[in-house]
């Protein structure tokens, strides 16, 4: 059989039509395999950032629960300090509530600094679900005092710069 040129024509578009089929497929595949693999990328880097905000997360959590710890040290300090001043000025009895509101402090905080993280978190989640109007109530009352002191604090700043 004779080839025409226009059947040569034609065979050598369909080989051009199946070489760029294959080549469109090959494409796809590729394209397919970096979509896979940039979606793993993305989703182990968010991951490994995930990791590291709970890591940070815990770390200011522990130094926070040892800064209460030792804020509460310095409370105990304090009213035991001023529990001889009360002996002196309103009776022993009255110290004795005193010394006592002070062993209850440092039993706190003694218990603050003895319990893990993880089980303060767990006991805070147990009291909010227990006494959830209480706890309301309670970061209301938390929040006013931090707005108050901070507010105190810059005005004290403002004051010492004039």
């Amino acid at each position: 059989m004779a080839t025409t040129p226009e059947s040569a024509n034609e065979s050598t578009t369909t080989e051009h039509l199946n070489a760029a089929s294959a080549a469109a497929h090959t494409a796809a595949d590729e394209a397919g395999k970096a979509t896979v693999t940039a979606t793993q990328l993305l989703k182990d880097s968010a991951s490994k950032i995930g990791k590291e905000a709970v890591d940070r997360a815990k770390t200011y959590a522990e130094d926070g629960k040892a800064r209460a710890g030792g804020a509460l040290d310095e409370i105990v300090k304090m009213i035991n300090d001023a529990a001889g001043t009360v002996d002196e000025k309103l009776g022993e009895q009255y110290g004795q509530y005193a010394r006592g509101a002070a062993d209850k402090v440092a039993g706190f905080s003694e218990g603050l600094k003895a319990k893990e993280l993880d089980d303060l978190i767990d006991d805070a989640r147990g009291f909010v679900q227990k006494s959830p109007a209480i706890a309301i109530g309670t970061a209301a009352a938390i929040g006013f005092v931090l707005v108050r002191l901070i507010q105190s604090g810059l005005a004290a700043d403002t004051t010492d710069k004039s």
